[in-house]
């Protein structure tokens, strides 16, 4: 269609679809005329009664037309043109339906509708003869509580009764009569009620005549057909009694819910057919094939010429029982049109059997019974109602709610232009023959059982054109009637019905000149007819017109589909399914294949005949091409049609067809003629096997005819519209896979022709259904450079692996696996291949330069294809459709080794590169060892997880961290299956470099930890062991796994062991200290015994000189001197020996060279200082980057302050031009934010510094006398990382250089103590001296903090205690009384404070509130963590003071240190600081040296000189 005409304001499609045509009924020959008064709205859906019509219309309005009494305007009700239903404005109406003298609608909410007379309640109004406008009827379910409204599907209409099928299955009756179902002799019946006796079955349409009712029922899936006989008595399941006025039908032994529709052959032939006869492909008048059969596809009949054409073979799966009931009497009647004679005596004359042809399809004759038959001799087995006509109904009705049944009129290309009525008598007594009886005055009292019915198909706004025959008497009007009619009025099946009258609408195809002689027609062009009505005086039609051949080719779709699907049902029914019942089909694997091919078959026949029955419904609607099935969902059908023929050509390929000759030969030779008429092969020398392979392979031609009818729609839109640009490529999408899908059996035909030559033991070996051959080297085009001369090699190239076959063996390369590029002329190779494999190089040398072209195409299609993995997809769509030159040389695949002896059944899943294994990876041995992780060159070479089994413990060793060149190498953690856990560094697979090493069967509790450097996969160096338990810590020099050179022990008893070891023992020069001070200073042998010459100094100064022996604690003996100094010095001073601990220990510069060295390593020096800045640089940015990787990968997820971080430390500071402060604070900043991370390498230096010190100084490692070597091991630290930064930042000045200030100070201040001035160079800051305890330890001391500050708590443990006495003691005392014992000077005493804002006195009461200020500034001491923070939190008091002091005095003043010593006493005092001994030591020990003179040195010395003064004045 024009889609410029589309798109106008009143687009012309649609103006010429939907047209109304009306015409009287009874005539001969009648002129259809448009509906008068009707506009250009297309009309979906039509109904018409007696003498009114209901028109439905494309936007959901509802008009009526005809004789509308019951309107309450008086010009409504004859109006000249159908009038708009007001009251359903709004309202989306779905579906309409007309009784005789009433209408109705349904909404898409569900909602019922009903006007017209309602003198028997038809309409659902209580007490009103008329219901003159649409009125909603109120359905609701009262066995719900509360009870809920009833959603409406369908709706039928009879003369006084309505009936409603809900979304749930069931049925809802009102009205008056026993038509309804229901269990009440009350009428009318005004509220709508339930038809109980179908309760739980579900109920799939409903009809209404004018007085009986008809339901289509899904019977169950597990009941039975029931036999026409009862298995007991073997007596007629149902019997007729045909009395004088009406005819009783006895089903005493039928179970009122109803039974299948399942007729056999004997009932066939039994049974007499008196309506036109229904021609099927097995028998004529079956309806349903008596099998169930799951899956199947809906069943497609044609109703052709007033015939109705069933496809036997694909029954529906769920069985259908045609349900009714019928009223005895009419409460109304009315005379038949009295142009009815002319009719019947004109169609008297029809009783020679017609051929009709359709010439525009070029379709076969099809042979018609005649109209009227002659009754056949066997009369007295019950009459049957004709299967044709049961069959319209339930096909018609099934098709409406959606079951698989397709029921739609023949239409294809047909213009179908001819539409003859006519009138028909059957006989009904023995002997009576055709057309002798004529029609007698009382045939015309009842015209309601003349109606021409049209189901509607609810929901879809579609109805199927079918012929429903209802009965009359031969000489006038009979009435089915049921046994106690009164008194049971349920729902009874009707099996079995006679003296059918018809009166049928017969739709005939163009240029039928037989037809057009032998059946009165209609001689108006209408175009091609949608839906068909029939009234009592009037029929009606709607026509699509077909602009520009859309309409035809809609119908060409539907048509052509229809009778795809038939051929479908057949070849399934008598080819495929006999086929799969014989016996010794061959191996398992045929049957299985064959089994496949029969599985997608039923697929894809389901799926036609589906798509059948919705081009039924959608050639019913508003026909928008964009609604098309095959365009909305057109990879359903590609990908259908792709899995059937990848199945069928499977088959193929096994010598499928070749094996079934033999068991199938008997049937093949039965159907001979079956199958050359459905495989459309006319030569009859083909083989019975090759039709039968071009009958499987014939729906693939289907899609050819897809890809043609969408073209031609696409030529009824402009090009430029969207929906020709739809069309267009789904036309191209059908025409590609009909061409791929060519070649796909092209392919299999020439493996299938290969396997036949191909010798047979390898045959089994190779040949799989998926596999196709591709080209091989039989012509000896092709063979192997430097192969022996009588060596035979054949290559074989199939779709997924390159075969090489010499005599009787052969390997496969898969070819996802095969890298082939052509060898240069300078290596000698003018026509040779270079074939690279994971473990083998082979090259082929061709004939001709054209072969090897050919092959070096052919190889690398092939491996392109396998890498793509689609090769049963047809390229269309996206850019998968650009064939690549070649395949990327880096690529993901699977393989096997077979050959590599580390390697050897190992499977590799990952990226290759070049043959080699590149990339991340799986690799997994037969044994069960797994790497997973990245690899390089074909070896484990970056980040990965080792997993390797334990049988003898049933665990695994586990490895997770770095590897080079196939072997654990850098950072990594290594879980061993005996409970070890090492982590730390690698190199060639063993531990070498730091590393920890915890022991033990639980890693929180283990037994013993080490911690320090390994060489060789053995301790060596400086290490750390903690023997949890034996609760000893050795802290020293290791070799080969044992303690060797300069070491300390600690034990939880306190002990303290100082000297050389060797072989695991304490032997030579050593000290002993213990925990009462006791000291040995001398020789010791074997296991820390003392053995030889030696001085024991006791706690009180005593000691002794001489030999020792023994072991301490348990006794030794003694050969010395001893010695009492004490009373002969004055010097009470600690023993020498004290400040001689850690003379023998390891120098603190020597502890933990390995991780430094490490570092260095990373920054890529060899030794340290020793390398190119910049490469240091780029080694950081790659370890961060590499990093970042790996925790991509990892569960962990980094937080965004970590993200960000490493974003700002990609950046490298620079810096030009002179050094000044704030380049310091800059290198300071990113030295922060490097070591917050262990990501840079800077920060995993500190991380692991922090792991060695805690390791070191925690636990048993807590011992008072390793305070010493834990300051020299912090500055050590700071020292050696001092280095890397100078090295990173080479303009950073040296240790103790002084940083020139950019601008000078605005002004100078005044001394604290004294009245000179102070300037800034005199006592810098510390921000301004470069040192390394200023940079680092910021970074470092908080980390270490907790162990370093406990050891100091030990060791001035003693002290304090006196230290806190005393505190405790004066500080009981008010503050003026503590004040005046320290002598602080009245003049300095405040005598008002300020508290909240509130001015109070100080009273000699007062406590704790003199110079609160203060201290609450000096308790904040504790709360840092450098010394340079504590010191500024000194400074801090004292201006605190001195603001205390000159709020009092009102003037300025200058400390002296006579005044200000008392006044911080008393500030000291009050701050209670608990471990004040400890925090002076500490700022002691770290402070920067050149603050010790400056006025913070002043200050931290008065602060060190309140400490011991408190401790003295205990002596006061």
């Amino acid at each position: 269609m024009d889609s410029k005409k589309r798109s106008s304001t009143k687009a012309e499609g649609s103006k010429e679809r939907g047209l109304v045509h009306v015409w009287p009924a009874g005539s001969c020959s009648v002129t259809p005329e448009r509906l008068p008064g009707w506009g250009e709205r297309t009309v979906l859906q039509a109904a018409l009664g007696v003498k009114h019509g209901v028109l439905l219309t494309e936007d959901g309005a509802v008009y009526s037309f005809g004789t509308l009494p019951w309107r309450s305007a008086p010009a409504e009700t004859c109006p000249s043109s159908p009038i708009l239903e007001h009251a359903l404005a709004g309202q989306c109406v779905v579906t309409v339906a007309a009784g005789s003298f009433h209408s109705g609608a349904v909404t898409e909410s569900g909602v019922v509708y009903m006007w017209g007379e309602n003198s028997a309640g038809q309409c659902a109004v209580a007490n009103q003869q008329w219901v003159p406008e649409p009125s909603a009827v109120s359905i609701a379910d009262s066995e719900t509580s509360p009870s809920l409204a009833v959603r409406i599907l369908q709706l039928a209409c009879g003369e006084e009764h309505t009936l409603a099928l809900s979304i749930s299955r069931e049925i809802w009756a009102w009205g008056t009569g026993c038509q309804l179902g229901l269990m009440t002799t009350t009428f009318p019946v005004t509220k709508p009620q339930k038809v109980e006796h179908l309760a739980g079955r579900v109920v799939l349409q409903v009809a209404c005549g004018a007085s009986h009712s008809l339901a289509l029922v899904q019977c169950p899936p597990s009941q039975k057909p029931v036999p026409e006989r009862c298995n007991q008595c073997s007596q007629l399941l149902m019997t007729m009694t045909d009395k004088e006025d009406h005819v009783i039908i006895s089903d005493s032994h039928c179970c009122p819910l109803g039974v299948t529709l399942a007729e056999s052959q004997a009932e066939n032939q039994a049974s007499t057919a008196i309506s036109p006869s229904t021609e099927t492909r097995d028998s004529q008048g079956e309806v349903f094939e008596n099998t169930h059969v799951q899956h199947d596809p809906a069943v497609a009949n044609k109703l052709n010429v007033g015939n109705v054409q069933t496809t036997s073979g694909d029954a529906v799966p769920p069985q259908l029982d045609i349900i009714g009931t019928t009223e005895t009497s009419s409460a109304r009647n009315i005379p038949l049109d009295p142009d009815a004679p002319a009719g019947n005596e004109h169609v008297q004359k029809l009783s020679d059997p017609s051929k009709r042809e359709n010439s525009e399809n070029g379709e076969k004759p099809v042979p018609s019974q005649p109209l009227v038959e002659e009754a056949v001799p066997n009369l007295h087995s019950p009459p049957t109602t004709s299967t044709s006509a049961l069959n319209s109904l339930v096909v018609s009705c099934a098709s409406a709610v959606g079951v698989r049944v397709a029921a739609t009129y023949e239409a294809g290309a047909l213009s179908l232009k001819k539409v003859m009525n006519f009138y028909s008598t059957a006989p009904c007594e023995p002997g009576a023959q055709a057309g002798s009886s004529s029609i007698g005055p009382e045939g015309l009292k009842d015209s309601r059982e003349e109606q021409v019915k049209q189901e509607s198909m609810q929901g879809k706004k579609s109805s199927s054109l079918v012929d429903i025959r209802e009965e009359e008497s031969e000489g006038g009007s009979r009435r089915l009637s049921l046994p106690g009619l009164l008194s049971q009025v349920s729902p009874r099946l009707l099996r079995k019905a006679a003296r059918v009258k018809t009166r049928t609408v017969v739709l005939t195809p163009t240029y039928s000149g037989e037809a057009d002689a032998l059946l009165p027609s209609l001689r108006t062009e209408l175009g091609y007819i949608s839906r068909v009505a029939a009234g009592r005086d009037s029929y009606l039609a709607l026509v699509d017109k077909n602009i520009m051949g859309y309409i035809a080719s809609l119908h060409e779709l539907a048509a052509t589909e229809r009778r795809f699907y038939a051929k479908l049902s057949d070849i399934k029914s008598q080819i495929l399914r006999p086929l799969l019942s014989l016996e010794n089909l061959g191996t398992a694997s045929t049957v299985q294949l064959l089994q496949e091919v029969a599985s997608r078959f039923s697929k894809l026949c389901y799926l036609i005949g589906q798509h059948g029955a919705s081009l039924s419904s959608f050639l019913q609607g508003v026909k928008e091409a964009r609604s098309l099935v095959i365009l909305k969902h057109a990879s359903l059908f590609l990908d259908s049609y792709t899995e059937y023929c990848t199945a069928i050509t499977h088959f193929l390929v096994m010598g499928g067809f070749q094996l079934l000759a033999k068991p199938a030969i008997d049937f093949l030779n039965k159907n001979q003629e079956l199958l050359q008429d459905l495989s459309e092969v006319t030569d009859e020398n083909i083989q019975l096997i090759e039709i039968l392979n071009t009958l499987f392979f014939l729906p693939t031609r289907r899609l050819h005819n897809y890809a043609e009818v969408l073209l031609k729609l696409a030529t009824c839109f402009e090009v430029t519209s969207p929906e020709y640009q739809k069309l267009q490529d789904s036309s191209s999408c059908y025409e590609c896979l009909a061409l791929h899908l060519g070649r796909k059996r092209k392919e299999a035909e020439y493996t299938l022709g290969f396997w036949k030559t191909f010798p047979g033991k390898m045959t089994d070996s190779l040949r799989k259904p998926e596999r196709r051959l591709l080209c091989e080297s039989s012509n000896r085009a092709l063979s192997l450079q430097h192969a022996g001369r009588f060596s035979v090699n054949w290559f074989i190239l199939f779709n997924d692996a390159l075969v090489h076959a010499q005599f009787s063996t052969h390997h496969v390369f898969p070819l996802a696996t095969i890298w082939a590029e052509p060898l240069s002329e300078e290596a000698g190779g003018v026509n040779g291949l270079k074939i690279t494999t994971p473990e083998e190089q082979f090259t082929l040398i061709s004939s001709t330069p054209q072969e090897k072209t050919k092959w070096l195409r052919a190889i690398s299609q092939a491996v392109d294809q396998a890498l793509r993995g689609a090769s049963d997809h047809p390229p269309y769509g996206g850019g998968s459709s650009i064939q690549r030159q070649e395949p990327p040389i880096s690529r993901s695949a699977k393989y096997t080794f077979y050959k590599d002896p580390r390697l050897k059944d190992a499977t590799y899943d990952g990226r290759w590169f070049s043959g080699k294994p590149h990339g991340r990876g799986v690799l997994k041995w037969p044994d069960g060892k797994m790497y997973s992780g990245t690899f390089r060159n074909g070896l484990e070479d970056g980040y990965g997880e080792y997993r390797i089994p334990n049988k003898a413990l049933s665990k695994e060793d586990h490895y997770v961290g770095h590897w080079k060149e196939g072997k654990m190498c850098g950072q990594g953690v290594y879980s061993y299956a005996s409970g070890e856990v090492f982590e730390g560094c690698f190199q060639d697979n063993m531990r070498h470099g730091h590393g920890l090493l915890r022991s033990g069967k639980l890693t929180s509790s283990s037994p013993s930890m080490f911690i320090g450097q390994w060489v060789m996969d053995k301790k060596s160096g400086y290490g750390v062991f903690d023997d949890i338990t034996r609760g000893e810590k050795y802290m020293g020099m290791w070799q080969d796994d044992v303690c060797q050179g300069n070491g300390v022990v600690v034990t939880q008893f306190g002990l303290y062991y100082e000297g050389n070891f060797h072989l695991n023992k304490m032997m030579g020069n050593g000290v002993l200290l213990s925990e009462d001070d006791t000291i040995y200073e001398g020789e010791f042998s074997d296991d820390w015994t003392l053995n030889g010459k030696g001085t024991l100094t006791m706690p009180n100064g005593d000691y002794i000189e001489g030999y020792f022996s023994g072991e301490w604690g348990s006794g030794i003996k003694i050969t010395g001197t001893y010695f009492k100094p004490s009373l002969y010095e004055s010097d009470k001073d600690k023993p020498k020996v004290f400040r001689k601990l850690g003379n023998l220990a390891v120098p603190a510069d020597e502890k933990w060279k390995a991780v430094f060295d490490e570092c260095w390593h990373q920054l890529g020096c060899e030794s340290p200082g020793q390398g190119e800045v910049w490469k240091a640089w780029e080694n950081i940015a790659v370890a961060l980057t590499a990093n970042r990787r790996q925790h991509r990968d990892s569960p962990e997820i980094l937080s965004r302050s970590q993200t960000q971080t490493l974003e700002s430390l990609e950046f490298i500071p620079q810096h030009v031009g002179a050094f000044s402060v704030e380049k310091y604070d800059d290198i300071k900043k990113y030295l922060i934010k490097a070591c917050d991370t262990p990501l840079h390498p800077l920060g995993r230096l500190v991380e692991t510094l922090v792991a060695v010190y805690r390791m070191t100084y925690v636990g048993v490692g807590a011992n008072r006398r390793l305070l010493q070597e834990a300051v020299k091991e912090i500055k050590s630290y700071l020292k050696r990382i001092f280095q890397l930064v100078r090295f990173l930042f080479p303009e950073l000045p040296e240790e103790g250089s002084t940083i020139p200030l950019s601008t000078p100070l605005p002004t100078e201040r005044k001394s604290f103590c004294t009245g000179k001035s102070d300037s800034r160079s005199e006592s810098p800051e510390p921000g301004y001296m470069v040192t390394s305890s200023g940079l680092l330890l910021p970074v470092l001391l908080p980390r270490l903090y907790p162990p370093l500050f406990m050891l100091y708590a030990l060791e001035n443990d003693r002290e304090e205690d006196v230290y806190w006495e005393c505190v405790l003691r004066l500080n009981k005392q008010p503050d003026i009384a503590l004040l005046g014992f320290l002598g602080v000077q009245r003049k300095f005493w405040p005598v008002t404070l300020s508290i909240l804002g509130e001015t109070k006195k100080v009273l000699p009461t007062t406590k704790d509130a003199c110079f609160a200020s203060a201290v609450e500034c000096l308790q904040q001491i504790s709360t840092t963590f450098t010394p340079s923070d504590k010191l500024k939190v000194i400074q801090q008091t004292f201006e605190e003071i001195s603001q205390g002091v000159l709020a009092s005095l009102q003037e300025d003043f200058l400390w002296s240190m006579d005044d200000l010593f008392p006044v911080f006493l008393y500030v000291v005092l009050r701050a209670r600081i608990r471990n004040l001994g400890s925090e002076v030591h500490l700022i002691e020990d770290l402070m920067d040296p050149y603050l010790q003179h400056g006025e913070q040195g002043i200050m931290f010395t008065t602060l060190k000189a309140c400490y011991y003064q408190i401790q003295r004045e205990k002596l006061n």
